[in-house]
C-alpha cells in the first residue's frame, strides 16, 4: 500500500492545492476562505471599532483573539478543541511571548496540567472502564427490560437512565449506547408512529440535563468551578456541586419527562418484546467488572466525603486512572480513544478566562454594557438567557468558556454596588443554562444522534427545547438564588 502521503500524491500538478489543503485540515476551499475570512473581520473589526481605542495593546490583542475563537466556534469552521487550542498558541505569541519578558506564558502552556483537567479525566476513566466492563449497558439493559410492556413506564425509564449515566459519562456515549437499546424496540414499529418517535427523543432529554447534575457531568461545569476558584476564590467540591446542580436538573428532567409522557397517543399498545431481547453487553472477565465496580464506588465515595478526609477532588480523580491502567482494564486502544480532546478545548476555555481578566478586557466589555446595573436576580436570569441563546447555536462549553470570564467581571463590578455575590450565582447559571440548550437538532451530540435516526422531525427539538429553553433560567436563577439566601 502507497504512503499517502509520499510523492505520488502530487504526481498529477493540478491536485496540489487539494492536497495543500488536505495538509491543513481544511476539507475544501471554502473552509479555507471562511478561516481567512473570520481572522481578517477579528483582526481589522478590534482597529475598526471607535472603542477600542482606549484600550491597551495586550487588551486588543486579547479582543483580537476573543473575536477570532467566537467567530471560529460559531461557524465550526475547525473543530471546537483545534480553537482552543489556537486560543493557547495565541495567548502566548501575542500576550505573554517569552520574547517580550512578559510573565505568565507558560502558565498558558500549564494549563493542560489544572486541577480540574484532572478531575474531568478522572470522569473520562471512569466512563471508559464501565464502557469496556459493560457495566454501562448491564444497569441500562437491566433496567430497562422492567419497563419493556409499559409505554409510559419505558418512556420514563428511558430518559431517567440517560439522565443518572450522562452524569457519568459523556452525554454522546450515553445517548449513542441507549440510542442503540431501544432501536430494537422502534425498529419494530411504523415510521411515522408517535410513540417510537417519543421514546427516542427521551433519550437526548435525559442525557443533556444529567450533566447539569455533576462536576463531571459536562465540560461548562468544570469551567465555572475552576474559574471561580481561580478569579473569585470560591472552591466548589464535588458533593457541593451536587447541592448546586441536580435539584434544578431533576426538576427540569421531570417537567419534559411529563411533556413526552403526554405526547404517548393514548390508544398506543404496549410496548411489546423486542425490548427483551435486547444484545446483552460483551462478556468482561468478572475479575473485570469487580475492579470497575469498586473502583467506581470508592471514587464517588471519597468525592462524596471530602469533608472527611480532606483530600481534594481533583486528587480522588487519579484513583480511576491508576487502577485502571495499571490493572489493565483499560486496554491501549481504550485508552488512545479516551475524548481527549474534550481536555484540550477545557484547557482553551481557561485559558481564555484567564487571559480576559488579566489584561483588562473583561472589564472593559463589561463597563459598556448595561450588565453593572442589573440587580442580582435579573443579572442572574440575563446570565442564563445568555447561555441558551449562545449555546443553542456553538458548543454549550465554547458558550461556557466565553461567558463565564465576563459574568464574574461584571459581578465583581456589581458587588462595588452592593449586589452582593452576583457573579459567582450568574456564572453558575452559565454552566446550568448551557446544559439546558436543545432546540435545535445541532444543538447537541445527543439531538443530532436522535435526529439520525429518521425518527424525529425539527419541530420535534424546538418544542422540547423551547420548554428547557424557557424553564432553564426561571428554574436555575430561583434555585441559586435561593441557596444563595441561606
Amino acid at each position: 500500500m502507497s504512503d499517502p502521503g509520499g510523492p505520488d500524491r502530487f504526481e498529477h500538478p493540478h491536485e496540489l492545492p487539494d492536497s495543500i489543503l488536505g495538509w491543513l485540515e481544511l476539507s475544501s476551499p471554502r473552509r479555507l476562505g471562511l478561516f481567512t475570512a473570520i481572522t481578517a473581520i477579528a483582526w481589522f473589526g478590534v482597529d475598526l471599532l471607535p472603542a477600542t481605542a482606549e484600550l491597551e495593546p495586550e487588551a486588543r490583542r486579547a479582543l483580537f483573539i476573543l473575536l477570532l475563537a467566537v467567530g471560529l466556534w460559531l461557524t465550526e469552521t475547525i473543530p471546537a478543541f483545534a480553537v482552543s487550542i489556537l486560543v493557547i498558541a495565541l495567548d502566548v505569541l501575542l500576550i505573554g511571548a517569552p520574547a517580550s519578558g512578559a510573565p505568565g506564558w507558560d502558565a498558558s502552556m500549564l494549563m493542560i496540567g489544572h486541577p480540574l483537567i484532572w478531575l474531568f479525566f478522572g470522569g473520562l476513566m471512569l466512563a471508559a472502564g464501565m464502557r469496556e466492563a459493560g457495566v454501562d449497558r448491564w444497569l441500562a439493559t437491566h433496567a430497562l427490560t422492567r419497563f419493556a410492556h409499559r409505554p409510559a413506564a419505558l418512556v420514563v425509564a428511558v430518559a431517567s437512565i440517560s439522565f443518572l449515566l450522562s452524569m457519568v459519562m459523556s452525554n454522546t456515549a450515553t445517548s449513542a449506547m441507549m440510542l442503540a437499546l431501544v432501536g430494537p424496540l422502534v425498529a419494530t414499529r411504523p415510521q411515522e408512529d408517535r410513540f417510537a418517535a417519543t421514546l427516542v427523543l427521551a433519550v437526548p432529554a435525559g442525557a443533556n440535563l444529567g450533566g447539569m447534575g455533576s462536576l463531571v457531568g459536562t465540560p461548562p461545569n468544570a469551567i465555572a468551578a475552576a474559574l471561580l476558584a481561580e478569579q473569585a476564590g470560591r472552591e466548589i467540591s464535588f458533593a457541593r456541586w451536587f447541592g448546586i446542580g441536580l435539584p434544578p436538573a431533576v426538576i427540569l428532567a421531570a417537567a419534559l419527562i411529563t411533556l413526552l409522557v403526554l405526547r404517548i397517543p393514548r390508544d398506543t399498545a404496549t410496548a411489546d418484546a423486542a425490548l427483551v431481547a435486547l444484545p446483552a453487553a460483551p462478556p468482561a472477565p468478572r475479575w473485570e467488572v469487580l475492579v470497575v465496580t469498586l473502583t467506581l464506588a470508592s471514587t464517588f465515595g471519597l468525592w462524596l466525603t471530602q469533608d472527611l478526609h480532606g483530600l481534594p477532588t481533583p486528587v480522588v480523580a487519579v484513583v480511576p486512572v491508576v487502577l485502571f491502567t495499571a490493572t489493565g482494564v483499560l486496554s491501549v486502544d481504550a485508552f488512545r480513544s479516551l475524548s481527549w480532546d474534550v481536555l484540550f478545548l477545557l484547557a482553551g476555555g481557561l485559558v481564555l478566562g484567564q487571559m480576559l481578566v488579566d489584561t483588562g478586557l473583561a472589564d472593559w466589555l463589561v463597563g459598556g454594557s448595561a450588565a453593572r446595573d442589573l440587580g442580582p436576580l435579573a443579572f442572574t436570569f440575563a446570565a442564563g438567557v445568555a447561555a441558551v441563546i449562545l449555546s443553542n447555536v456553538m458548543s454549550n462549553t465554547a458558550a461556557a468558556n466565553v461567558l463565564v470570564p465576563l459574568v464574574l467581571s461584571a459581578g465583581a463590578a456589581a458587588v462595588g454596588a452592593g449586589a452582593g455575590s452576583s457573579g459567582t450565582t450568574a456564572a453558575l447559571a452559565v454552566a446550568l443554562c448551557a446544559s439546558t440548550a436543545m432546540a435545535l437538532p445541532v444543538a447537541t451530540p445527543p439531538n443530532a444522534l436522535a435526529y439520525a435516526s429518521g425518527r424525529l422531525r425539527t419541530r420535534d427539538f424546538l418544542l422540547l427545547g423551547g420548554v428547557a429553553g424557557v424553564l432553564g433560567p426561571l428554574v436555575v436563577t430561583a434555585w441559586l438564588t435561593w441557596i444563595t439566601s441561606l
